[in-house]
């Protein structure tokens, strides 16, 4: 009879449907990810969720959806799905293992690339979104530790965060789901989000493989007023590319430049274009060489968030004394699980680092070791009063305005699952 294995990293799993279980690669907010093999030797990589996410049927949906999602995008662009069971005690989904750095580690180990360089990557990244915008998708979450610099070419993955543009409760629901530094104003605003949000993510990602970073440093909450509110840092983007990089991190997404349009910016068609990726390894000056490092976009997806609504009228959440087990810095394989409710002058964000509120430009920020619970209640049709009762000092309150009665529910419905995940 088949366990239910899940993420508490206690135990590794014999099997996982018909793939052997060779090792963990990674944890995060949806669950646990393990390279496992099928039996005619394939290598896989099972993306299993969290035993208290799979008791959730809008949880089930939104894997189903994933499925679907991914299953649409194939060829060279992404991983392919060889494998699923949405219907499994704890659903689980198997996508063919692809060797290779990530691009964040890529970057770490060899430096900025130069402008030959970051045009190819620049046309095989609008290449790869134009095959996934051609199936009705959006990504989302488009950044260095999301793509994989395989032998042939670069490959866009973890479609944990991709929605059918036809599911609007799938891909509006008033949180922010992605990376903060790569999160286009409309999604940092909690806003409708269309392709035109991967075309902003894929001009950040240029920016940080020039050496540079759009939207500086600091806070996740920070680096989102900023992306919705200031001009790019493009300081570090060679000459020639800053006029198309200022239009894909242009604020209004009809400003932006759609894939097809980049690649004929990037690679036109009258130029010879070589394939510029050969096998890159990382390697470490003390240690034998290990195997190539597992692909970050195979860790759990950060916005399979169930949708569930509190059963009373205020809940407490109370911290257990520690943060997550897959905080900020523990490297590339970690899902950046983030909750962003934005109001007139005051916004919410939880992540893996704790919770940062208040009105904007004055933020107080806390760490999960800092806060003994959280806090929060409906307060009249639209309004949502969030409380963080620290271990030491005085609670402190934010009241956050919602744009409509629908936007206040979604608020309610998403962030007690969040804050699940973390405390």
């Amino acid at each position: 009879m088949e366990t239910e294995y899940g993420a508490d990293g206690r135990r590794l799993p014999e099997r996982i449907g018909g793939y052997a279980v060779e090792r963990e690669l990674g944890a995060g907010g949806m669950g646990t990810v393990y390279l496992a093999r099928s039996r005619g030797g394939r290598a896989v990589a099972v993306k299993v969720a969290r035993p208290e996410l799979a008791s959730d049927p809008h949880f089930r949906e939104r894997f189903r959806a994933e499925v679907a999602a991914a299953r649409s995008v194939g060829g060279f662009h992404t991983a392919p799905v060889v494998d699923a069971d949405p219907a499994a005690p704890a659903p689980w989904l198997a996508t063919a293992y692809v060797p290779g750095p990530t691009l964040a580690a890529l970057l770490e180990a060899e430096g900025p690339m130069d402008e030959a360089r970051l045009r190819q990557l620049g046309a095989a990244l609008a290449e790869a979104l134009a095959a996934i915008h051609g199936c009705g998708l959006v990504h989302r979450d488009l950044k260095p530790g999301n793509i994989i610099m395989a032998p042939d070419g670069p490959r866009v993955l973890d479609f944990g965060i991709a929605r059918a543009l036809e599911s609007t409760r799938l891909t509006a629901t008033g949180t922010a789901f992605g990376t903060p530094g790569f999160l286009a104003p409309e999604q940092a605003q909690g806003l409708e989000v269309g392709g035109a949000a991967d075309v902003f993510a894929l001009g950040a990602v240029l920016v940080a493989a020039a050496g540079g970073s759009a939207f500086g440093a600091g806070t996740p909450m920070g680096l989102m007023y900023r992306s919705v509110h200031e001009p790019p840092d493009l300081a570090a983007v060679p000459e020639g590319l800053r006029p198309v990089l200022t239009a894909c991190l242009a604020k209004e997404p009809d400003r932006r430049p759609t894939p097809a349009e980049l690649l004929d910016l990037f690679a036109p068609d009258t130029v010879p274009y070589p394939v510029p990726y050969p096998p890159t390894v990382v390697h470490s000056p003390v240690a034998p060489q290990p195997p190539p490092p597992p692909p970050p976009s195979y860790a759990p997806s950060n916005a399979l968030l169930p949708h569930q609504a509190p059963t009373e009228t205020a809940l407490t959440v109370g911290a257990r004394g520690q943060g997550p087990s897959h905080g900020p810095g523990e490297g590339p394989g970690d899902a950046d699980l983030t909750f962003v409710a934005v109001g007139p002058g005051s916004s919410l964000l939880v992540d893996s680092g704790g919770v940062t509120l208040g009105p904007a430009g004055a933020e107080e920020q806390y760490t999960w070791a800092e806060i003994r619970t959280v806090w929060y209640a409906a307060e009249g049709p639209k309004h949502l009063r969030v409380v963080v009762h620290p271990h030491h000092g005085a609670p402190y309150p934010c009241l956050l305005a919602a744009r409509r009665r629908a936007r206040l529910q979604e608020w309610l419905e998403d962030l007690p699952l969040i804050l699940e995940c973390f405390t």
